[in-house]
Formats: structure tokens, C-alpha cells, sequence
């Protein structure tokens, strides 16, 4: 970088633009698999093979795949959009702080081909939590869309209408309802996202201390680095928050039998055992691999070019 340089910093509105971009675009491509997951955490007897085969004896089995696209673009669009924005603006928050240890390495902030991150360095701690506040901020905001989404994907359910679902949801639960399921939520998207955060991050790291010295341009390289974090630290955090997610998925279809947390997961683990508990693990970690790490290359990449180096 040369004397007098200067990046151009965006604006917390871009972040959010960006953000939104990615999940929609994330969330669309990865929808099949999204439907396939809920289908097959909604019982014991469905397995993969059961629910594809569900779908294919449709009369329309390639709009059945995509059934609840809509609410899973607006959850997972503006979801992300929430989240990247509230995380940037957290860690730039907390990158002022001077008990905030910011960590110098030389595949991130040293390299002659200039850092893969759009985000503000931090320490480890700061990087865990600041991914668990803003993900369980974002999760608040978007569970109503989430328990439409989840419902509207399930077999146990014959909505026809985002529009028919809450109107259903409102009559039989009233608004508490559209909060089904937040606790578990909450409790898996906290690990979850310090734990994607905190493992992209040093992933980035080790990845640009190996890749410092190959030939490839700034650009590619910083799309290879994000994009390879993103499914590495995508399987780590999901294999380990897998129960939350299966326990989440029953209480979002079937509130009034499971009632809560524990009483979810102890029915679970009583009638179908351990296994249930990583029921669609396979499928989330497809589908989050891709999806998190489409989404955070996407992201990166925007804020990235948007903050060129300006002399």
C-alpha cells in the first residue's frame, strides 16, 4: 500500500444492502435442500430418501422443492441483512475499545496481496461474541417469517398461503405463536454464529499465511480464502448445534405437543433416541456450507471492492 492511502470506508446502510444481497441470492439456489431438511426433522420415519421421494410423486415436483422460497428469501434476505449489519457495526464498536485486543497475522494484515476480510480485526472472545449478539438480534426480529417458513415447508401442514398460515397462527396461538421455538433458536444460533465467526476468522488467517505467497491476483485469492473459510467453519459449527436445530423444527411444527426446550428433547430422546438429535445433519451441513459461505464470500467480496484503496 503506498504512502498517503487510505480505504474508503462504507456506510452501515451498505453493509446492510450487502448483507441482503447475499442471503437472497443464498436462499433462493438453496431453498431444495432447506425444504428436504425441515421434511425430514418433522418425524422419525422420514429419511432423505422418504421425503425426496414425497416430492417427486407431486404433480409438480419442481415447484413443490421450491415451496416456501418466499419466506425463506425474506427471512434469510433481511436475516442477513440484520446481521451483517449489526456485526459490523458491533465490531467496529468494539475494535475502539482498548481492552479489545486486535491480533496481528501475517496471512490477514501483512500480506503483499492485502487482507481477504471486509471486517474489522478482533480477538478471539471479541469475535465470538460479538457473532452470538448479533445473530440472536437478527433471529428475534426474523422468528415470525422463520415459523411461517418452517410450517409452510412441513407435510403437517396444507397452508396455500403465507397470508392463510398467519392467519391460522393468529387464531390458534395468537401472536405468541410467531415466536415458537425463539428459545432453542436463540440457544443454537449463539454458538453457532460466535463459533462460524471466531473459526472463518482464524481460517482466513491460516489460509492467507499459506497463500502469500502463490500467484494468484488479490481478488481471486481473497474470494478463495472467504470462501473456503466459510465451509470449514459452516461443518464445524453446525455438526456441533445440530440438537438445537432438530429440537427448534419440532416445536416450530408441533408447539402444542413438545411445549418447550426440555420437554422437546427429552420426548425425543425417549421415543426415537440419540439419533434424533442429528436428524438432517447431512443436509444442514450441505446446505449451511454452501449457503454460509456463498453468503459471507458475497458479502465480502462487495464491502471489499467498495473499499478500495483510495491514494
Amino acid at each position: 500500500m503506498s504512502n498517503g492511502a487510505r480505504k474508503q470506508k462504507s456506510s452501515p446502510a451498505f453493509h446492510f444492502a450487502a448483507g441482503l444481497g447475499s442471503g437472497v441470492v443464498s436462499a433462493f439456489l438453496l431453498q431444495p435442500a432447506d425444504l428436504l431438511k425441515t421434511r425430514v426433522q418433522q418425524s422419525q420415519a422420514s429419511t432423505l430418501t422418504q421425503a425426496f421421494r414425497d416430492v417427486l410423486r407431486n404433480p409438480n415436483p419442481i415447484r413443490q422443492l421450491w415451496r416456501g422460497t418466499t419466506p425463506s428469501v425474506i427471512r434469510t434476505g433481511f436475516g442477513s441483512a440484520l446481521y451483517f449489519g449489526m456485526l459490523n457495526t458491533m465490531r467496529e464498536y468494539a475494535a475502539k475499545l482498548p481492552t479489545i485486543p486486535v491480533p496481528v497475522v501475517s496471512g490477514e494484515v501483512k500480506s503483499a496481496r492485502g487482507s481477504s476480510s471486509a471486517l474489522p480485526k478482533l480477538g478471539n472472545v471479541a469475535n465470538l461474541a460479538t457473532g452470538a449478539f448479533a445473530r440472536v438480534a437478527a433471529g428475534l426480529i426474523v422468528n415470525p417469517v422463520t415459523v411461517l417458513k418452517v410450517r409452510y415447508e412441513s407435510s403437517h401442514y396444507s397452508y396455500t398461503s403465507l397470508a392463510g398460515a398467519a392467519k391460522d397462527i393468529i387464531t390458534k396461538e395468537g401472536p405468541r405463536g410467531f415466536f415458537a421455538g425463539f428459545g432453542v433458536t436463540a440457544v443454537r444460533d449463539a454458538p453457532y454464529a460466535g463459533l462460524y465467526v471466531l473459526i472463518y476468522e482464524q481460517s482466513k488467517a491460516r489460509l492467507g499465511d499459506l497463500s502469500s505467497g502463490n500467484t494468484m491476483s488479490e481478488g481471486s485469492g481473497s474470494v478463495y480464502i472467504n470462501f473456503v473459510s466459510g465451509v470449514m467453519a459452516a461443518i464445524a459449527a453446525t455438526t456441533l448445534t445440530n440438537p438445537f436445530d432438530a429440537i427448534k423444527t419440532r416445536l416450530q411444527i408441533a408447539p402444542a405437543k413438545y411445549r418447550n426446550m426440555v420437554q422437546a428433547s427429552k420426548l425425543m430422546l425417549r421415543d426415537e433416541g440419540i439419533r434424533s438429535m442429528f436428524s438432517g445433519l447431512s443436509l444442514r451441513i450441505g446446505r449451511k456450507a454452501i449457503s454460509s459461505a456463498l453468503t459471507w464470500t458475497v458479502y465480502e467480496e462487495v464491502i471489499r471492492r467498495a473499499e478500495q484503496v483510495v491514494v
